[in-house]
């Protein structure tokens, strides 16, 4: 029941299902009788307002980075005895996609199976179920990610999976017994940078020693646009921008609700 209502009910309060809640409230009160045009231009500008710094480059940079610079990259990762990739990051092989698509935090599996590579483990634990009722049909997500990470040259026998995990709590959870069961204790950390400081969290209240290893940056340093036309283009709105607060609002609230359950 949880993972139901944390599905459905967080994405009303991020920026675009509050905006249409706001939107629908303004029609209401204009559809009365006796309906309030002033709390209906309230509700408008409300959502108008919402709409356009959430979808502002700036404001999405900021806040976006307020979550991912906490974790930069480390010059030189300790080794470990596993690396552990969350899921979230490949849409699986159904008609009419010819292969595996990898989305944008498809950078984990990469990053992680270049973490293999470069001996920081022997161990890679591939951690991701999938939700039938979102769509999401074919194999576990954790198969996925293991064929992709033989593509790129880890061995088959290296590849431990987690195929149950359904979401970050979970991740952990299941990982820690995998851990266990092999006499596994020190892992890397791979997942995106916007998911680490919540996912970090968690392994480390589960007591599993962690090194974070950060991936898929939706910020760079070199990011900030110059000049009038860099100003002109953050002043618009865009999707993208929305977007990435979308993302960085839905780890906020994710951390808050984890808070609340003690799983942090």
């Amino acid at each position: 029941m949880f993972l139901l209502f944390s599905k459905i009910l967080p994405p009303l309060v991020y920026p675009l299902g509050l905006a249409c809640l706001l939107i629908t409230a303004a029609l209401a009160c204009l559809l009365r009788p006796q309906g309030s045009r002033l709390w209906a231009i309230r509700f408008l500008v409300a959502a108008l307002l919402i709409l356009y710094l959430s979808s502002n480059g700036w404001v999405s940079r900021a806040l976006v980075r307020s979550l991912e610079w906490r974790y930069l990259p480390l010059h030189d990762i300790p080794t470990a005895d596993a690396i552990v990739v969350l899921g979230g990051g490949t849409r699986p092989q159904i008609p009419p996609r010819p292969y595996l698509d990898v989305t944008d935090a498809g950078d984990r599996i990469l990053y992680g199976a270049y973490l293999w590579q470069q001996g920081k483990a022997p161990w890679l634990i591939m951690s991701g179920g999938r939700l039938e009722w979102l769509g999401e049909g074919g194999s576990p997500e954790s198969v996925d990610m293991a064929r992709l990470a033989e593509a790129m040259g880890v061995a088959t026998s290296a590849i431990l999976q987690d195929p149950a995990s359904l979401n970050t709590y979970q991740n952990a959870v299941n990982v820690k017994t995998l851990l266990q069961t092999h006499d596994l204790h020190r892992i890397i950390l791979v997942t995106s940078a916007l998911h680490m400081p919540r996912s970090l969290g968690i392994f480390s209240k589960l007591g599993i020693p962690t090194i974070p290893a950060p991936t898929d940056y939706l910020t760079s340093q070199r990011q900030n646009r110059k000049g009038i036309p860099g100003v002109l283009v953050d002043l618009l709105p865009s999707a993208e921008a929305l977007q990435a607060t979308n993302r960085a609002l839905k780890e906020y609230v994710g951390w808050l609700v984890y808070r609340l359950k003690g799983w942090l």
